[in-house]
């Protein structure tokens, strides 16, 4: 589950899809990518954890749920690089194929946008493309989005990255005018 930006809608989308899919009596976790801006546990896996209603994992407490977590509030590489860490991919690969040995899916929750650098290697659109992970991207009606989702599809496809669907978040104190205007387009 990736996002047009930060601050979009990602986790709750993520947590409401888990919490559908769990409905449905299919074994389903939630990982985040990386965490910035906390400490210990994710604050994103916590919030998963209470839409779908449950508490936390040994999973979660093991930080197999998410393998990176900075306190900065900043972008992954730049809070890795602060704490003189860098975020390794197959570390992230790691946890993902351990969890999805113990479930029926796994949905992954990125950091920011598509072009958010894990490291000065790569960047989360790079990893996504090279594990060939299906992608729902998550969209709003707040002013700027139709750029950036259109950028956001383009840069999909031009990695040929499958496209599982789009999650239109609609923030409540935006213009209705913008919200009708920017549903259209998508």
């Amino acid at each position: 589950v990736l996002g047009i930006d930060t601050d979009v809608g990602k986790t709750v989308a993520t947590g409401l899809l888990a919490k559908s899919v769990q409905d449905n009596s299919i074994k389903v976790i939630t990982q985040k990518i990386v965490q910035t801006g906390c400490e210990d546990i994710s604050d994103d896996i916590v919030y998963h954890r209470r839409i779908m209603g449950i508490e936390l994992t040994d999973d979660d407490r093991r930080g197999l749920t998410c393998p990176y977590i900075f306190k900065e509030p900043c972008s992954p590489h730049l809070a890795a690089k602060l704490e003189n860490q860098i975020i390794e991919t197959d570390k992230i690969t790691k946890t993902t194929n351990q969890l999805q040995n113990q479930y029926d899916l796994v949905l992954l929750e990125g950091a920011g946008g598509l072009h958010v650098p894990l490291s000065e290697r790569t960047s989360l659109i790079e990893y996504v493309a090279e594990q060939r992970y299906p992608v729902i991207l998550v969209s709003s009606n707040k002013v700027g989005s139709i750029n950036h989702t259109i950028l956001s599809l383009e840069a999909l496809a031009s990695r040929k990255i499958d496209l599982f669907g789009i999650i239109y978040n609609r923030f409540d104190d935006v213009n209705a005018m913008v919200t009708r205007d920017s549903k259209e387009i998508f």
